[in-house]
């Protein structure tokens, strides 16, 4: 049986793009290679290794999860038929199916027993259930003063292994806009960065990464995703010489009217920025814009502010 599309349909069609870019397969074994390279030279260099090291044992829990999917099919097309996120993370991670996630990345995770990353693997090895659920729901709650500062690269890994999980487990996922520009779709948490894409049906459009399962969102450009003001929006990078004013790959869109800011990666310029990655590597930008007054909103569940 064939559709007839009506004139208008068609060109409502011609010009509608993708709403969602789902994240590959090997996500975080793509996020590990670009965190090592933006290592060499960079003040930062040892913790972004470490935050590589973590993302191989993330790739590892992904390729052969500890657990399934914990919505059911008519739970996720229930969420889906309203509008909601069907891995909804504020109920998720209360119920507590992603904590076998952390205990399989503590277990895969060997070799330090000292020093403040010895520290922090024996106090997170030495909780139980609830202490472990109580960090996670403070971390995704934007709490910072409750999780012990040294633990959040591994309760945010665990995490966003379990959520990119079941993100790609999910049946060919046709997910709605939330409320917020910048509220995931799949999960409802916050966009970590922008990604303005270079390829393809994506090409040229700029998509929101989401903080903890990593899928991306189509916003249109030149627009504040908090408080959708297009006045007077300016684009700030850090200085470097390799590129022409203007080119730099990861530039931050500064919104005057709320004065919040989200960091962008411009894929034309550098093919091989990651969110996170090129996020943990440019903090040198996030001080400089908080000294400019200018405020952060998008959380990196891999690093604690302050």
């Amino acid at each position: 049986m064939s559709t007839i599309l009506e004139p208008g349909q068609i060109e409502a069609s011609a010009v509608m793009p993708p709403f969602l870019h789902l994240p590959p397969a090997n996500l975080f074994e793509l996020r590990a290679a670009r965190l090592e390279q933006l290592a060499e030279g960079n003040a930062l260099g040892q913790y972004l290794k470490l935050v590589a090291r973590l993302c191989r044992i993330q790739q590892q829990l992904v390729d052969n999860p500890p657990a399934g999917m914990p919505v059911a099919e008519e739970r996720q097309r229930l969420c889906i038929s309203h509008g909601l996120p069907p891995l909804a993370a504020d109920s998720l991670v209360r119920e507590g199916p992603w904590l076998v996630w952390l205990q399989a990345l503590l277990e895969r995770f060997e070799g330090e027993t000292g020093g403040p990353l010895g520290d922090a693997l024996q106090v997170l090895r030495g909780s139980d259930g609830e202490q472990r659920k109580g960090w996670g729901i403070a971390l995704l709650g934007g709490q910072y003063d409750a999780v012990p500062a040294a633990l959040v690269p591994f309760i945010g890994a665990a995490l966003q292994a379990a959520w990119s999980s079941w993100l790609l487990a999910l049946p060919a996922p046709e997910l709605k806009p939330a409320g917020s520009l910048a509220q995931c779709p799949a999960c409802g948490s916050p966009a970590m960065a922008g990604v303005v894409r270079n390829r393809g049906k994506h090409n040229g459009l700029r998509y929101l990464a989401c903080s903890l399962c990593a899928c991306e969102w189509h916003v249109v450009r030149v627009k504040c995703v908090y408080c959708e003001s297009s006045k007077d929006l300016r684009y700030t990078s850090l200085d470097d010489d390799r590129h022409a004013l203007g080119k730099a790959p990861l530039r931050a869109e500064c919104c005057p009217e709320c004065e919040n800011y989200l960091k962008q990666n411009y894929l034309e310029n550098d093919a091989a920025a990651e969110p996170l990655a090129d996020d943990l590597a440019s903090l040198a930008l996030d001080i400089r814009l908080d000294e400019e007054g200018f405020h952060r909103l998008a959380p990196n569940l891999m690093f604690a502010p302050g």
